[in-house]
């Protein structure tokens, strides 16, 4: 088994820089910011990005997983302490909010709205997925949702509703209104 050396600390450094500059860039001008003016930001050729990161989603992904494992850990806590269906709801609510605040969300869900078969899920992918899973299958065996309806459904419909809302006023204010709008169509 080959043994994986921990990276140097100037290496180490580079790599932290470039996923702070990233972040930025992405929330700046989504998820096409360009990555040779991320590098040049972070202080590093385009080489070193490329090293770290072999592609914009692997830059992308890195830049946002712990927000994105955060998300996941947060539907657990929600299903801890309130009923399935609200439960369910505001995790939906906040999944529209980073998905307006975290420019770039619907790369990095990638394969979680579609069947995924063609491609594998990413990280952050694999990771909505499995909270809205468990949510969603809490809240039918609950009675309060539809028994037709999928978790990846339910993401599609959640896209929607966030880009409705910012398209609306460009804030998102209006996500809770129209995610009571389609609670009450998915209700049994």
């Amino acid at each position: 088994m080959a043994q994986v050396r921990p990276m140097r600390a100037d290496a180490r450094r580079n790599y932290e820089r470039l996923l702070e500059v990233a972040a930025e860039a992405f929330a700046e001008h989504g998820e096409n910011a360009s990555l040779d003016d991320i590098a040049k930001r972070a202080g590093v050729g385009s080489g070193t990005l490329y090293r770290h990161f072999p592609t914009r989603q692997a830059l992308l992904e890195a830049a946002y997983v712990e927000r994105i494992e955060a998300l996941g850990d947060r539907a657990d806590a929600l299903a801890e302490r309130l009923p399935p269906g609200e439960a369910l709801a505001e995790w939906l609510y906040e999944l529209c909010v980073a998905s307006i605040q975290v420019r770039g969300m619907k790369s990095l869900l990638g394969k979680a709205v579609t069947d995924g078969t063609s491609v594998p899920l990413t990280t952050c992918g694999a990771v909505v997925k499995g909270a809205v899973t468990r949510l969603v299958s809490a809240a039918q065996t609950e009675g309060t949702l539809r028994t037709d309806l999928s978790p990846v459904d339910l993401l599609r419909l959640a896209h929607g509703v966030a880009t409705a809302s910012e398209l609306a006023d460009g804030e998102g204010r209006e996500i809770r209104r129209y995610l009571a709008l389609l609670t009450e169509g998915l209700r049994p």
